[in-house]
């Protein structure tokens, strides 16, 4: 998902976007007892039900490109699972709220030259069919709009606005789109520390 007119921010058709990131990051602390939290006026919450499923979250931050503030995001696994597997089998789920708009086609190219960089050639191999699925499923999004990815162990879904426009894929396909932004080449280690809850 990338996931990524305010053309102004999209040098993503060159993915400059994975170098050169600020991130505002967010520690997440367990002796909290808000059931919210707040990145630049986007809440999410501590604990949420998606799926038939709990997730509880790990961690938030703000992803900056430069001078421009790209989107907050929050990511969350299930209930119980305190240990980061963010590339793991667990149920997992990320949701990422945008600031500006973003046409679809943006995320498909940064989707796809993200996972070129940071997978092997037989890794992008395997999975490649299925995320130009995903890539052909993206919609544009405007200011407060909000992608979901969740994997819930068997199935893989992206979501606008809480409406699922894709549904499938496997633990692959999963750990692939997750690692756009909590793999061990993500679009910012700072950001991904954030979301983990490491900061």
């Amino acid at each position: 998902m990338s996931i990524y007119p305010l053309r102004v921010f999209y040098p993503l058709r060159a993915l400059p976007l994975v170098m050169s990131m600020l991130v505002t990051p967010f520690a997440y602390t367990e002796a909290s007892t808000e059931k919210s939290i707040s990145e630049k006026g986007e809440t999410f919450p501590r604990n949420l039900e998606a799926y038939d499923q709990r997730f509880e979250l790990l961690g938030s931050g703000v992803f900056t490109y430069m001078i421009w503030t790209a989107y907050a995001g929050a990511y969350y696994q299930a209930e119980g699972e305190i240990e980061p597997q963010p590339l793991g089998d667990v149920p997992r789920l990320l949701e990422l709220a945008y600031f500006h708009n973003i046409e679809a086609g943006d995320f498909a190219e940064a989707t796809t030259k993200t996972l070129e960089k940071s997978l092997t050639l037989y890794e992008f191999n395997q999975v490649e069919q299925e995320i130009e699925t995903i890539n052909q499923r993206y919609q544009d999004v405007a200011p407060g709009d909000r992608y979901r990815l969740s994997w819930d162990g068997d199935t893989l879904r992206l979501a606008l606005n809480g409406e699922v426009i894709y549904e499938g894929g496997d633990s692959e396909t999963a750990s692939a789109m997750f690692g756009i932004w909590l793999g061990k080449k993500p679009l910012s280690e700072d950001f991904r520390d954030a979301l983990l809850g490491k900061e």
